[in-house]
């Protein structure tokens, strides 16, 4: 086995060919240049890819190279087997002693199946960098599945020797000088999200799964990479404007920011004020979108027809659809800017290579029974008083909340089977108390909203636009009184945990 730690680009095609012109380095002579034309194999109901795994075959010249490679828990370090076979078709007989023996049966070599291709036309170069050595490789091609096809336009910069920190430096400087934007998601991924055609839609949270023999910190850095391709995924369908990949984003930031705070314990004090400060600016970039158009979508839109004058109700639909708009696309100049570029690169590295403060020899499990016991103490003796919380501490109460529920969805795979019904129904208790102090946290906003548009209303449409907007607010009154009893009475429910992780 070897092990590949690697970083990845998306570059546009008229960058690409200055990678490797510019940058002054020495040993700048060792170009290669190769075609490789790679098959990757699974079986229909994607056996391997569930387990973590991906299986090529990759035509290098004459030769025939089959690989095998392991997720790395979505990072940038993969484990990966290599072989040489006889032709195109894979040979699990030389895949022993790989994870992909682990999973293997008698049927799977009649089961697998070409799933995609990728032809890539490969120019590489190794770099020094300082005392580390550094592949830089430009791939341009194709990835199809089918009729479907999709361009490839990379960089994947692998260190061979040395330290990561070099790696992030190289990174660092690709980014200034070409605009290259970090992915954590391979070349195998983009196939088979071609393969379901859902490459360009909102990507919602991929599973997690923690071992037990992990110490926190390491527990860390699987949620952080997995948060981290969370909000990551979601950034072309962003920049197109998609409604829901801005609240997937918005997500994915929030369960980060939410893992940081659950393990603030452990986590390095160096350059954690720096990441969380950034990941508050990309957060408050997205959040106007996903405001208004909640507001149009559950407030606005639907007072039309219900007493409300058509025009008050059109002229309010039609400023806050402006306002959408300017919203949306300052969503989208975040996501597309260079202070985004770099965050990716910041965060990463600052997951991956962060030092923990000692953590001594705790493993993850009594670690995360902990961390929840002591929050959802701390929750309900607040929740007792709800009646008692001005709008500011009821929204810093959902937050808790929130955090707690992020961090069942990130521990549930410590826990035993028999174990799970229990913690669903924490999750969904949980889930319902957010909702509905959510939408007490949503209506303060869109009463602030809709007086403002009663108050700024133009001459011809004011009286119609303030009587639409005070529908709003009356009507939004009634539903947040319901809510607070709700929000109580679930509140009062709420109980630790009364099951282990398993050890």
């Amino acid at each position: 086995m070897t092990t590949e730690t690697e970083l990845k680009f998306h570059v546009t095609p008229a960058k690409l060919s200055s990678v490797l012109r510019n940058g002054a380095s020495p040993g700048r002579g060792n170009r290669s240049d190769q075609t490789l034309l790679s098959t990757y194999y699974d079986t229909n109901k994607q056996k391997l890819r569930r387990h973590g795994l991906t299986l090529r075959v990759r035509k290098i010249d004459d030769r025939y190279v089959q690989t095998v490679k392991a997720s790395g828990a979505g990072g940038m370090t993969r484990g990966e087997w290599e072989n040489e076979v006889a032709g195109k078709r894979p040979d699990l007989k030389k895949t022993r002693k790989t994870p992909l023996d682990d999973v293997a049966s008698k049927k799977l070599p009649r089961k697998l199946r070409p799933v995609f291709q990728t032809d890539v036309h490969r120019t590489a170069q190794t770099r020094r960098v300082r005392k580390s050595r550094v592949e830089i490789a430009v791939d341009r091609g194709r990835i199809g599945a089918g009729r479907r096809s999709s361009p490839i336009a990379e960089v994947e910069l692998e260190l061979k020797s040395g330290r990561a920190a070099d790696l992030f430096r190289l990174a660092r400087d690709l980014e200034r000088r070409t605009g290259a934007e970090l992915d954590l998601h391979s070349k195998s991924e983009r196939g088979f999200q071609l393969v379901a055609g859902d490459g360009a839609d909102a990507q919602r949270a991929e599973p997690i799964t923690l071992g037990h023999e992990l110490s926190p910190h390491d527990a860390f850095r699987t949620i952080g990479r997995s948060t981290f391709r969370h909000f990551t995924a979601n950034a072309d369908a962003v920049r197109a404007e998609d409604s829901e990949a801005v609240h997937q984003m918005r997500v994915g930031l929030r369960r980060l920011r939410a893992a940081i705070s659950l393990f603030d314990d452990i986590l390095p004090r160096a350059g954690t004020a720096r990441i969380k400060a950034e990941l508050k600016w990309l957060t408050g970039e997205l959040a106007p979108a996903r405001e208004l158009d909640v507001f149009l979508k559950e407030s606005v839109r639907p007072v039309a027809g219900r007493g409300v004058p058509r025009r008050g109700a059109r002229a309010l639909g039609q400023k806050f659809s402006a306002q959408r708009k300017e919203a949306f696309g300052r969503a989208r100049d975040a996501v597309a800017s260079a202070r985004y570029r770099r965050l990716l690169i910041d965060v990463l590295e600052w997951i991956e290579t962060g030092r923990p403060r000692a953590e001594g020899d705790q493993s993850i499990a009594p670690y995360a029974a902990a961390v929840l016991e002591h929050r959802i103490k701390k929750v309900r003796k607040q929740g007792k008083h709800l009646d008692q919380l001005d709008p500011m501490q009821r929204h810093k109460l959902r937050i808790k909340v929130k955090k707690i529920r992020y961090a069942v969805d990130f521990f549930k795979s410590l826990y035993r089977d028999r174990d799970q019904t229990a913690l669903a129904s924490l999750s969904d208790l949980l889930k319902q108390i957010q909702s509905a102090l959510g939408s007490l946290n949503d209506f303060m906003t869109h009463r602030e909203l809709a007086a403002e548009a009663a108050l700024t209303a133009p001459r011809a449409n004011r009286r119609a636009q303030a009587f639409a907007s005070g529908f709003i607010v009356g009507q939004e009154r009634e539903a947040a009184n319901r809510l607070m009893r709700k929000a109580a009475r679930q509140l009062h429910r709420l109980r630790p945990l009364r099951v282990e992780p398993s050890t």
